[in-house]
């Protein structure tokens, strides 16, 4: 059979041409070919719970899941995550009406945006973001408008900060809503109740939808996780996305959840139903069951990747880069250039993410993947902590050879 081929049009969707293979997929086939430790893509090295990995298995054997689970989500888990976000923060939701079940908080998001924005409107995503965002906004024919996390130092603390007058600026009569990150990754910014407030007057003020990406809600390591959902006029406005990879350490298992007002989560079952309709089916129950946890398990876990945290960016320091502690999340941010103008490639993140592995056995992600203004993000580079302590020690080890 003769190859298909076109003079006249590429393949491929022009709205998806500037989005090739993934930085992760580059770089974790360079850790492969290496033996490199990964510290680029974002999962841990051990599974969550055992109780929870067991109801996973009790639901296979006792054949629940095995065939299509309902299309929102099976009754116990959205039932569990409308009584965690009561229990949690004080929101109260409908199971039947204002909770979606999804394959992974990458499909509530796509969702959201594809069920959300019509050709033309503006979506306002801070930056850097989360690449799936910007495919996203593209395949809803949306066009982005990035807002800028910049770079500061407070008291002696490094850490990225929004600039809520650039934000206000950004908005236009075509946006049509913002799609927010707290905390956010990659940067590892929690944005503070002053910061949200200021954003939920944004959007009343200007009649904006909030679509806000709360997945790394149990990892705050410092201040607190408010939900933007919580604030004055943003109950009706806002598709809050979670999910059980981010807290439960399963993140093969693709369960995500939307959650808002039975208007927005409608308008999202309707786009979610023509993507994957259902997924997940043994493991909603078994994350039914890891949401009825104490707190005493997420305590723990976020006590533990705040000593891992240290660890690293300890280690980091001690090699030379400018580290941006972070508040949240399980990545860490730094600033390649201290290291010098050769080892640092010039400030080139991405020379130096690609030349990290045969240098010191280490893997990382240039964070310039992450924005539409490149240089803004050329000289940052991501780590992620969520590895066993003696995997990040003998990358701390590694990382060594940096500083000669």
């Amino acid at each position: 059979m003769a190859a298909m081929t076109s003079s006249a049009r590429p393949l491929l969707n022009r709205r998806l041409a500037e989005f090739g293979t993934t930085i992760f997929a580059e770089m974790s086939a360079l850790a492969a070919s290496t033996g490199a430790i990964n510290l680029g893509q974002g999962f841990p090295d051990t599974d969550g719970p055992e109780e929870v990995r067991e109801a996973a298995v009790r639901a296979l054997r006792d054949g629940r899941g095995n065939q299509y689970p309902p299309g929102p989500g099976v009754p116990e888990l959205r039932t569990a995550i409308a009584d965690h976000q009561l229990r949690r923060y004080g929101i109260a939701l409908d199971p039947d009406r204002e909770v979606l079940v999804t394959a992974g908080a990458t499909e509530a998001i796509a969702a959201a945006l594809l069920a959300l924005v019509e050709p033309g409107d503006e979506v306002i995503a801070l930056e850097p973001y989360y690449d799936s965002y910007a495919a996203c906004i593209a395949m809803a024919g949306g066009t982005r408008v990035p807002v800028t996390l910049r770079p500061r130092t407070e008291e002696g603390e490094r850490r990225f900060v929004l600039d809520l007058d650039e934000l206000r600026a950004a908005v236009t009569p075509r946006t049509r809503l913002i799609l927010l990150n707290t905390p956010h990754n990659p940067t590892g910014t929690v944005l503070t109740r002053a910061e949200l407030t200021a954003v939920a007057e944004l959007a009343c003020e200007r009649d904006l939808l909030v679509v806000t990406d709360e997945v790394y809600e149990h990892l705050v390591f410092d201040g607190e996780h408010v939900p933007l959902a919580t604030l004055e006029g943003m109950r009706e406005r806002t598709l809050t996305i979670g999910s059980a990879g981010k807290t439960f350490s399963f993140t093969g298992w693709k369960v995500g959840w939307a959650t808002g007002a039975p208007e927005l989560v409608a308008a999202v079952r309707s786009a979610k139903q023509f993507l994957t309709y259902v997924a997940s089916g043994p493991f909603q129950y078994a994350v039914a069951e890891a949401l009825r946890l104490p707190d005493a398990y997420t305590d723990g876990m976020r006590d533990d990747l705040r000593a891992k945290r240290d660890l690293l960016s300890e280690g980091l320091a001690a090699a030379g880069f400018a580290v941006y502690r972070p508040a949240g999340t399980y990545f860490v941010t730094t600033d390649i250039r201290p290291l010098g103008a050769e080892l640092s490639h010039g400030g080139d993140g991405f020379a130096f993410c690609r030349a990290l592995p045969e240098r010191c056995g280490v893997v990382a992600i240039p964070n310039a993947v992450f924005y539409d203004h490149r240089d803004a993000g050329a000289p940052f580079v991501r780590f992620a902590f969520c590895k066993r302590e003696s995997v990040l020690e003998e990358a701390v080890s590694r990382l060594k050879a940096l500083a000669g």
